[in-house]
């Protein structure tokens, strides 16, 4: 993987983990946190729509977005029932 695919890939997880945080009202984690959380995402986003459901919502950038904001929401959701168990 070249530098420019990394620096895509956190691009790609930085919008995905803020737009979940948003989504999620304010359950975004900072920064990092939101990279990380919107990179976890894009791999559960992929495993739950693709595998799980069998949805696809295209390729591209935009797609990558979508499919890694979901899965961040998901993943965000999780942390929050984790939180206050």
């Amino acid at each position: 993987m070249n530098l420019t695919a990394w620096v895509l890939w956190l691009v790609i997880g930085g919008v995905a983990g803020w737009l979940a945080g948003t989504l999620m009202r304010g359950r975004g984690l900072g920064l990092v946190g939101n990279i990380v959380v919107g990179i976890l995402g894009a791999y559960v986003g992929g495993w739950l729509l693709g595998s799980v459901l069998g949805l696809a919502f295209g390729g591209g950038l935009i797609g990558a977005i979508v499919n890694a904001t979901i899965g961040a929401v998901v993943l965000l959701a999780v942390v929050g029932v984790l939180k206050r168990a």
